[in-house]
């Protein structure tokens, strides 16, 4: 049962297929007829050139046989007679070769009562065309083939007036004109004695195909075929049932699972199920490939389903050889692209040598800086990449095809919609690169975001800040904003670090420099050979702000250096017995204790009392 869907499924095809192909019949039948009836004039004009010559040639003849040996007039028309026969073998040979070209351009209307072609007819007949004329012919054949009192001595040549006809008893089954012996170059006569043998062959042969004795012989062709096709398809099945059977028995010896370094990729199970479904996949396909190739057989078996046959190898060979053939002539493009890509991967070699060695300092070329090379090799490898795609997309399959164009520009108007971000962040990765804001390496701010840069491309920017947290800022952000580097001059110039405190009124601003300086220098990290500076920088209501600016090198400690400058100031001023107002606060001075701590204060110190006066009035 499964075996007969596929053949129901191709009859049911083949059978749509003729039916849509007889509209395209008739147009096809009347192009025909024109181009045969038009040949057809041409060679009857050159015959009725070569009968012309014919009486002009018999009328000589007779003239000559009149007169006497040796007269001149004899041997004028002699010469004349000796032309017109050279003449006529060069209109016969020409003749000739017309009538190959135009069997070339013009094939006839084939006669094929029995599936198989017998002759063609080329001309039309009293108001007969080819085509009418080869129906005619078919449709009586079909005829005669079906009565049972058949006789191939039955079907004779009589000639008629100007023609010869082939008959079958009473029945005139085709007669053979002047034109129709002129397109074969042979007699009527000929033309119609080998017409009735190819007839009577035919006949014959189709009446021995629908004996009981050849349909009985074809169903046991038929019969041992399907058997044969069974126990194929019944091997293959077990076949592969013992495969699986013995994959079970010895999958601890074959099965190991895939695994790719320490990661394992397939698990033994996993490993087993796919095998199974590749063996499923492959037995699916043999049955299927068995099945394919012995319906031709079933259907050659019979001839009123031989067509079916033939469609079916056309239909297997005809994809193979378009393959085939597309392939062939496609291996010059394909050799074309293949140059293309050598020569761009050779450039692309040759670009991240040169950046390789710029990057490493071998190569120095005036105004380039080194972190450039690699970024304007990546540019340079991308336009490589593009005007490669442009110069091979011509020479592939398809490419001159309007689908093809259609979904490339589709692709890209997709690829420009949603690559518009992406794209801003290169161009800016470029601007930013060729800027040189910050390298790899430097403490930098951007917005509210302080850190280190770990790595820079032309899409995205990476930093680490202080807590161990990896930001990642898009370039077009970047390229937005503003962007503070710490690390670009403190090597040179030192970078200042500064910090505010606020002193009461009534400590002089000399000591309070003094002490801030002092502490400045103290501070680890903090270079000793450029002086730290002090700035007032605000007259409070309560307080002085003095601000402490100090040179250091080492931007990467910046946070750690500000918490030791802070505590070598607090330590500082508790020694010079300053009190630091900041944050700012209130407090009555009598009866309060001072601000510095006690392990800096003198070991017999006591807080004052509240001073408390009373004025007594009389």
């Amino acid at each position: 049962m499964r075996s007969f869907f596929p053949i129901l499924l191709t009859i049911l095809t083949i059978h749509l297929q003729s039916q849509a192909q007889d509209s395209s019949h008739v147009s096809h039948d009347s192009t025909a007829n024109a181009q045969l009836i038009a040949t057809t004039r041409l060679l009857r004009e050159s015959d009725s050139l070569i009968k012309a010559d014919a009486a002009a040639k018999a009328a000589l003849e007779e003239q000559i046989q009149q007169l006497s040996s040796n007269n001149q007039r004899k041997k004028e028309l002699e010469q004349q007679l000796l032309n017109i026969e050279q003449a006529d073998s060069l209109k016969k040979a020409r003749q000739r070769e017309r009538i190959l070209q135009m069997k070339a351009i013009s094939q006839g209307i084939p006669v094929a009562p029995f599936g198989d072609t017998l002759f063609r007819v080329y001309n039309k007949l009293g108001p007969f065309k080819p085509s009418d004329r080869a129906a005619n012919i078919s449709r009586k054949l079909q005829l005669i083939e079906k009565d049972p009192f058949f006789s191939p001595d039955s079907i004779t040549v009589v000639p008629n007036e100007n023609n010869v006809d082939v008959v079958y008893n009473d029945l005139i089954i085709q007669t053979i004109t002047d034109d129709d012996a002129l397109w074969l170059d042979q007699d009527k006569t000929q033309v119609a004695t080998a017409y009735a043998a190819t007839i009577r062959k035919a006949i014959q042969q189709e009446k021995a195909q629908h004996s009981v004795q050849y349909i009985l012989i074809r169903l046991g062709w038929l019969a041992l075929i399907l058997v044969v096709l069974g126990l194929i398809i019944f091997g293959i099945n077990r076949l592969f049932r013992s495969l699986r059977k013995r994959l079970v028995r010895e999958k601890d010896r074959y099965i190991k699972g895939v695994k790719l370094k320490n990661y394992a990729l397939l698990n033994p199970q996993k490993q087993l199920g796919i095998i199974y479904s590749a063996l499923n996949i492959v037995r699916i396909i043999l049955v299927l490939l068995v099945l394919y190739l012995t319906l031709p057989l079933i259907f050659g078996i019979f001839p009123w389903t031989k067509g079916i046959a033939d469609k079916l190898i056309d239909w297997t060979l005809s994809p193979v050889k378009s393959i085939l053939s597309g392939i062939l002539h496609y291996l010059p493009k394909l050799l074309t692209i293949l140059v293309i890509y050598v020569v761009t991967r050779l450039l692309v070699k040759l670009v991240n040598y040169l950046a390789s060695e710029i990057a490493c300092g071998n190569l120095k070329i005036n105004g380039f800086y080194t972190d450039w090379a690699l970024p304007t090799a990546s540019g340079i490898k991308f336009l490589l990449y593009a005007f490669m795609f442009v110069v091979i997309f011509p020479y592939l399959p398809g490419s001159d095809s309007k689908v093809f164009q259609g979904v490339s520009v589709f692709l890209g108007i997709l690829f420009s919609l949603g690559s518009s971000s992406a794209i801003s962040n290169v161009v800016a990765g470029f601007v930013i690169t060729y800027m040189r804001p910050f390298k790899i390496g430097d403490r930098i701010r951007l917005g509210e975001i302080t850190g280190d840069v770990i790595e820079k491309n032309l899409l995205v920017t990476r930093l680490r800040t202080t807590k161990n947290e990896e930001i990642t800022v898009p370039n077009a952000s970047i390229l937005n904003g503003h962007t503070v580097n710490f690390t670009s001059s403190s090597k040179d110039l030192g970078l200042i670090l500064h910090t505010t405190v606020t002193i009461g009124y009534d400590v002089p601003w000399k000591q309070v420099h003094e002490l801030l300086i002092r502490a400045a220098l103290a501070t680890e990290g903090i270079q000793k050979d450029r002086e730290p500076f002090v700035l007032q920088t605000a007259l409070n209501d309560f307080s002085v702000a003095y601000e402490i600016n100090a040179y250091t090198e080492e931007s990467h400690r910046m946070n750690e250096i500000y918490s030791r400058l802070n505590q070598q100031i607090q330590d500082h001023f508790n020694e010079g017995g300053v009190e630091i107002m900041s944050p700012q606060y209130h407090a009555h001075r009598d009866g309060n204790a001072s601000t510095i701590p006690p392990s800096y204060m003198p070991g017999n110190y006591e807080p004052p009392a509240f001073k408390v006066k009373v004025d007594h009035k009389p």
